[in-house]
């Protein structure tokens, strides 16, 4: 982003300064720059900048209380975790644009300077449960943003509020379930699923999503939470960013834009490190994210087009529902023989078993893994749009910019550890261990991650 202040001399700050304020501000870039080109030879520039922050501290957060009493006495005695998701942020985005707040919670915490590995698909809603549950999708059920289940007859979307808060679609028990089951409070800010009844529970505290809530104020709310009495006070939270990865997609991985929205939600970092610094409460800090991001090669590749038949599947992006097994064996053979080394294609229950792919009907039959960054659909949509930028979804075993960030500091976690690239569903336990919370049999093991935690917890967490 290029800006220029020369006729501001109250102004006249460094790029880095300059970029800290902006982030304060929680404006998107393109929106910032709009405003700069209007304004930047006016004196109403500065008079803008001064009433903004009364504006950013103004939006309120619509938190949701559901009512399961207050914390257990053996609960309020235990530690407190915040899980907090930058969507998309790459692995290597904290050292490469220079995220001084994150990199300082790895200097004194522990880190993954090589990556975490996603589960595949590495898109956000199978990933995101992954880590909350320990479980891979084809066990959480959960297996892409949207797909169909021929079982219910109807389609999952990540976007429609009637099946994302639909608690039947998921499988496993997420952490803040997991707490609720066992006396502890918990409060969820805008995590994928969370809004959902699950196992007959919510979060104590939760919020339906919205984009348009400010950094600071999802940063704020959290603090506030902390706040509560000690029978009130969630000790598990989680809180999500989607600023990078929505850069990411529009501008690509190597965009100043997507610089930007690294600076921009490593300070919301920073504040959150200070403000719970202030608070002199026993947490750990957990920053992940969910997948990483790499340029797109080329246009949509249309399926459709390569295997005739495909006009009588049911379709989710990539993903393929077959009426019969005659129509998916033929349909299965015609993509094998028009591939053109832009993907591979298998039958279900012939998927390699490091994906973990071969027991879910949900993932469809046949099923396409991509060989590149390349943009696959069955068919055009009704809003038929060009491929974005930059995207994800492949798999991170043979694509490493796929890989996901991992961060953690607090009394827990011991300081200046850096571990081994490693799958995302071993957060879970060691959350558990954390916490004092009994888990149920989960795909992650404690013996992966385990040795990031500085002393035994009050309790083991047990498979």
């Amino acid at each position: 982003m290029k800006m220029s202040f020369h006729n501001l001399t109250v102004f006249k700050q460094s790029k880095v300064t300059l970029r800290v304020t902006l982030s304060r501000f929680r404006f998107e870039v393109q929106v910032i720059k709009v405003l700069i080109a209007r304004i930047k030879h006016s004196i109403h520039f500065l008079a803008f900048f001064l009433v903004l922050p009364a504006y950013v501290q103004a939006q309120d957060v619509p938190v949701i209380t559901t009512s399961h009493g207050p914390n257990s006495a053996a609960q309020q005695a235990k530690p407190y975790v915040i899980l907090v998701s930058l969507d998309g942020f790459r692995y290597d985005y904290a050292k490469r644009y220079g995220a001084r707040h994150l990199l300082d919670i790895a200097a004194h915490g522990a880190s993954a300077p090589d990556g975490m590995v996603p589960v595949y698909p590495s898109w956000t809603f199978p990933n995101h449960l992954s880590i909350v549950t320990g479980l891979y999708p084809e066990h959480h059920g959960i297996v892409a943003n949207r797909f169909y289940d021929a079982q219910r007859d109807a389609s999952y979307s990540y976007t429609d509020p009637k099946t994302n808060s639909d608690g039947t679609w998921y499988g496993g028990t997420p952490l803040w379930v997991l707490a609720e089951q066992q006396g502890m409070r918990s409060a969820c800010l805008f995590w994928p699923g969370s809004e959902a009844e699950i196992d007959g529970k919510r979060p104590t505290y939760y919020v339906h999503y919205d984009a348009n809530v400010p950094g600071e104020r999802r940063v704020q709310q959290v603090l506030d939470w902390l706040k509560l009495p000690p029978e009130e006070r969630p000790h598990l939270i989680t809180l999500y960013f989607s600023d990078v990865d929505h850069y990411g997609h529009k501008y690509g991985p190597d965009s100043e834009e997507t610089r930007e929205a690294v600076h921009y939600v490593d300070e919301m970092m920073g504040q959150l490190a200070l403000g719970v610094k202030r608070l002199n409460l026993p947490v750990d800090l957990f920053v992940v994210s969910d997948h990483g991001m790499e340029n797109v090669q080329g246009d949509w590749i249309n399926l459709e087009r390569l295997a005739e038949d495909l006009k009588n599947f049911k379709s989710e992006g990539a993903l393929m529902y077959g009426p019969d097994e005659s129509s998916i064996e033929k349909v299965y053979a015609e993509l094998q023989r028009n591939a053109n080394g832009k993907f591979k294609v298998y039958r279900r229950s012939q998927m390699p078993s490091y994906l973990h792919m071969d027991n879910n009907p949900r993932f469809g039959d046949p099923i396409i893994v991509p060989s590149g960054p390349y943009v696959i659909r069955v068919r055009p949509g009704k809003d038929d749009v060009k491929p974005d930028k930059g995207n994800h979804g492949y798999d991170p075993r043979t694509m490493i910019t796929m890989r996901s960030s991992f961060f953690a500091e607090g009394p827990d976690i011991r300081p200046g550890v850096k571990v081994p690239p490693f799958e995302n569903v071993n957060i879970y336990p060691v959350i558990a261990k954390i916490l004092g919370l009994q888990i149920g049999q989960i795909d992650g093991n404690i013996s992966v991650l385990g040795g990031i935690l500085a002393k035994p917890s009050a309790q083991s967490a047990t498979h």
